[in-house]
C-alpha cells in the first residue's frame, strides 16, 4: 500500500511530468501529508506520532526535515510535543483542520493519482499470475515474516515497511529480472502521496495478504491474481483520493474513516 520527495521517489518524480507536489519542498509535503491526514480523521486527537527515524523511512525524506515539519506543525497547532521517556509528538486535541495550504497540491494530482492505481492494478495482477508458477518455500518464508511483522506493527510507520517487503518479494518471484524495478519505479510515484492508514484498517489489509499469500502456495493463478488486483484497486477508496469530502468527481468514493464514522 503503499517513498517521497526525498530519496528514490525524488529521482522518479524529476523523470516525470511536472506535478503539484514536485512544486513543494520535503519539508512541506511532510508538513501537508500529516496535516491532511488530521483533515480526513486518519489520525486522531491525542494519538502518538512514529518515532522521527520511523516517520522519516515512511514518508522517505530525512530525518532532519520531519524535525522540522514536527516543529512546523507544533506552530500551527496540529501537533503538540513532549518531552522524556513517555513523551513524542501527538496529534493536538484540538487540532487545526486545513491549516497548511501545501495540502492543496495533493488534490490537484489527484487525477494522476488514479492513474497511477490503475497502473498498479494492472502491474500486481501480472505479478500475482506470475509468481504462482515460480514461487517457492523460502519466499513463501519470506512472505509470511512478512506477515507477521505487519500483525505485530503498532504504527502505522512499521507496517509500511513490511508491507512494501511483502509486495517487493512477489514481484522478485514472478522470475523476471526488471519485474522488481517496474514495482519500484510506480509505487515509488505513488507512495510520493502516501498518508497514514488507521490500525484498523491496516489490519484488514493484512488479512487481504495472508489471501493472497494462500492463494500463490496453492497455484491458483487466477485467484491470486484476483486478490492482488483487488488489493491494489483498494487505493481509489482508501487513499486520499477517495476520502477527500471535495472529491466529488471520483466514481471510487469511499466511506469515512472508521473512528471518524463511530466504528
Amino acid at each position: 500500500m503503499a517513498s517521497e520527495l526525498g530519496d528514490s521517489a525524488a529521482g522518479a518524480l524529476s523523470r516525470g511530468p511536472l506535478t503539484a507536489i514536485r512544486r513543494t519542498s520535503a519539508l512541506d509535503t511532510v508538513r501537508a501529508r500529516i496535516s491532511l491526514a488530521v483533515d480526513l480523521g486518519l489520525l486522531a486527537p491525542g494519538e502518538r506520532l512514529p518515532n522521527v527515524r520511523a516517520t522519516a523511512a515512511a514518508l522517505g525524506v530525512g530525518e532532519i526535515t520531519v524535525r522540522r515539519a514536527f516543529s512546523a506543525l507544533e506552530r500551527e497547532g496540529i501537533v503538540r510535543r513532549r518531552p522524556g521517556r513517555s513523551g513524542g509528538t501527538f496529534i493536538a486535541e484540538q487540532p487545526r483542520l486545513h491549516a497548511v495550504a501545501e495540502s492543496a497540491a495533493y488534490r490537484e494530482d489527484a487525477a494522476r493519482v488514479r492513474r497511477l492505481i490503475d497502473e498498479r492494478v494492472v502491474m500486481e495482477a501480472g505479478f500475482a499470475h506470475l509468481a504462482t508458477a515460480r514461487i517457492d518455500a523460502e519466499t513463501l518464508g519470506l512472505l509470511d515474516a512478512a506477515i507477521a511483522e505487519m500483525d505485530a506493527a503498532t504504527t502505522w510507520a512499521d507496517f509500511h515497511t513490511s508491507d512494501k517487503r511483502f509486495h517487493s518479494l512477489i514481484a522478485t518471484a514472478t522470475g523476471l529480472p526488471s519485474a522488481l524495478a517496474m514495482y519500484t519505479r510506480v509505487t515509488g510515484e505513488l507512495y510520493c502521496y502516501f498518508l497514514p492508514y488507521t490500525m484498523g484498517y491496516l489490519r484488514t489489509s493484512n488479512e487481504q495478504h495472508k489471501q493472497i499469500r494462500a492463494a500463490l502456495e496453492g497455484r491458483d493463478a487466477a485467484r491470486a491474481a484476483h486478490l492482488l488486483s483487488a488489493h491494489a484497486a483498494e487505493l481509489h477508496r482508501t487513499m486520499y483520493v477517495g476520502l477527500t469530502a471535495t472529491d466529488t468527481s471520483s466514481e471510487h468514493s469511499a466511506p469515512a474513516p472508521e473512528h471518524a464514522r463511530g466504528g
